[in-house]
């Protein structure tokens, strides 16, 4: 059970982490004149600070192990690149809790199908009755915030 409540704190920060990204590389964008550059500055700090970690914890060797993966493995580079570039783009004129809104219905039916299918080695979670109405509680939930 500890690893649940440690699995879902991570996460939890995590998903604390993403409209505090949002409003920060928008505003980063904003003031550059341009979110292209902005996101270019996060991709910089984010691989300085993995690359750190990588080398403190002695995870460095594993990057030899990277030719060998299936290259669609590699698409998830390119998704995180489209969603940092869209947000910074987006959030400025859209709102910052509008835009994460949107995020998090994707992810939510996202998820949903990955899990259901097992898309990608996902352990496979049905996506039963119960299940798909909790998902549209969550996503009337996440509707009910954005309402003025």
């Amino acid at each position: 059970m500890q690893s649940t409540y440690t699995y879902a704190s991570i996460m939890l920060a995590a998903g604390i982490g993403i409209p505090v990204l949002a409003a920060l590389n928008a505003a980063l964008g904003t003031r550059l004149g341009t979110p292209v550059a902005a996101a270019m500055i996060l991709f910089t700090v984010a691989l300085s600070a993995t690359a750190i970690i990588l080398v403190l914890t002695g995870s460095h060797t594993a990057l030899a192990k990277a030719h060998d993966a299936p290259k669609h493995l590699f698409l998830a580079g390119l998704l995180v690149a489209f969603y940092i570039l869209s947000i910074t783009w987006v959030a400025p004129k859209f709102g910052v809790g509008n835009a994460v809104f949107f995020v998090l219905l994707g992810q939510l039916i996202s998820a949903a199908l990955i899990d259901h299918y097992g898309l990608f080695g996902a352990r496979i979670s049905p996506l039963t009755l119960s299940r798909s109405a909790g998902i549209a509680l969550m996503a009337s939930g996440v509707w009910l915030t954005q309402q003025a």
